[in-house]
Parts: structure tokens; C-alpha cells; sequence
């Protein structure tokens, strides 16, 4: 489910030999047969919880969430090797502790595939680490005064949605402002430094054209103190619920 929403098949991808080459790659980077196989293992248990979160079905009066058809979470729980019908149990009757005792709670059908998406994007953050700690560790040599690793860059954009709410306006500007800390450095001081060394080059403008989109983003906080209050308000109603 995860990955069938977009386009299934390009002409000029082969799936079959990307994923030879991503196999190489693991070899080259020093990735033993296990460690190799706990990527793939994990990441075949995140497609079929994907599968899962479509699984629920709502049962009796209060809708409360049930698996009928258990293919997929038979499959998910043999990839991460627990019982089955103790991670069903899990998602669809999860225990709270209410005083000294524990009770068990019925999970609508969305509040149990949001459980599921939630494991799942916490074992893609969990893996996907592992794969850049060992590249990094690899890669890196702890004699050498100055090394090489691999970073992570992930500037997403200026996303616009039908509905812009505050905390999408401060996710643009903090990206907006990441792009331009990035073009700073990675394209307008690297081209100063070309000039220095007088090399043939011609200059390229970079980021100036999101001026004018900080420029907004910057406007539109003054112009929102409902917005302010109603968050401010928000802020001193949970500081009671953060000291307990």
C-alpha cells in the first residue's frame, strides 16, 4: 500500500537491477549477510504493515477495530519475530494504566492503522540510520586528520495546500531558510572563491529569487494575533499537564 499510490512501473527503471546494484553496494560498504538482510527484513515488514493498516474492520456498536483476514499481520510479526496475536492485540485493544490497575481500550479502525503507520515510520527512521552509521563508519578513518563522511540533506520545498495552517506557514520559512543558508554556502561563497583563484567562470545568482517568499512569511506573523493568543493561550493551559 505505501508504495502503490504513484506510478508502479517506469519504462526505463529496472527494478530487478536496482536492486542487484543496491545489494553490491551493501557488499562494498562492508555490510555483513546479516546486517544486509536485517535492512531488506525491515523493510519488507514496513510494505506489509502498510498492507495492514487496510486490514482493520469495525465491529458491534462502538465500531471498535478487529483484523478478519490476519495474512498480512502473520507476515509482519514473522519479520519481527513476535506473536501475531499479541501485536493484533496491541493495535486493536491497547492496555492504559488508569491508577494502579491496567484496562484494556478498543481501538476504532483509524486509530489502529495510525498505531501501525506510526511502528512503521518509526522502523524506517530506525533503519535508515543504521544504513548511514555504518556508511559513516565504513567511510571513515579515525587516524586521518581530516575525513570524509556522509550527511543528510533534506530541504523539502515550499509545499502549498488548500489549507495552509500556522504550523505549515513555519515549516515553509524554516526551509526557505535552510535553502538559502544552503545556496550561501555550497554556491555563492564556492563561486567567490573560484574568482580568487582566477578561474574561468561565470557567476550563477543563486536563492535570491526566495527573498521575496521570506519577505512574506515574515509579514504574515504580525498580521495573525488572534493566531498568537490562541497559541500563547494553548502554551499555559499545558503547563499544568507538563509538570505532572
Amino acid at each position: 500500500w505505501y508504495v502503490s499510490q504513484g506510478k508502479l512501473t517506469v519504462p526505463s527503471i529496472d527494478d530487478k537491477e536496482d536492486m542487484q546494484f543496491a545489494d553490491e553496494a551493501f557488499d562494498i560498504l562492508g555490510f555483513s549477510e546479516d546486517e544486509k538482510y536485517n535492512v531488506f527484513k525491515n523493510t519488507a515488514c514496513m510494505m506489509h504493515m502498510g498492507n495492514m493498516t487496510k486490514d482493520f474492520v469495525p465491529v458491534g456498536k462502538e465500531e471498535q477495530a478487529e483484523i478478519k483476514d490476519d495474512s498480512n499481520a502473520q507476515k509482519v510479526a514473522a519479520l519481527a519475530g513476535i506473536d501475531p496475536e499479541w501485536m493484533i492485540t496491541y493495535f486493536c485493544k491497547p492496555k492504559l494504566k488508569v491508577g494502579t490497575e491496567w484496562v484494556s481500550k478498543g481501538n476504532t479502525c483509524a486509530y489502529a492503522a495510525s498505531s501501525v503507520a506510526g511502528i512503521a515510520r518509526a522502523i524506517y527512521e530506525r533503519t535508515f540510520r543504521i544504513v548511514v552509521d555504518k556508511c559513516n563508519e565504513t567511510l571513515m578513518d579515525p587516524a586521518m586528520k581530516k575525513v570524509s563522511y556522509i550527511g543528510v540533506l533534506d530541504i523539502a520545498g515550499f509545499e502549498i495546500f488548500d489549507y495552509n495552517g500556522f504550523e505549515q506557514i513555519c515549516i515553509n520559512y524554516v526551509n526557505e531558510k535552510l535553502q538559502q543558508f544552503f545556496n550561501q554556502h555550497m554556491f555563492t561563497l564556492e563561486q567567490e572563491e573560484y574568482v580568487r583563484e582566477g578561474l574561468d567562470w561565470a557567476n550563477v545568482d543563486f536563492g535570491w529569487t526566495y527573498k521575496s517568499v521570506l519577505i512574506c512569511l515574515r509579514s504574515l506573523w504580525p498580521s495573525l494575533p488572534s493566531l498568537r493568543k490562541s497559541l500563547y493561550s494553548q502554551k499555559l493551559l499545558m503547563q499544568p499537564l507538563l509538570k505532572n
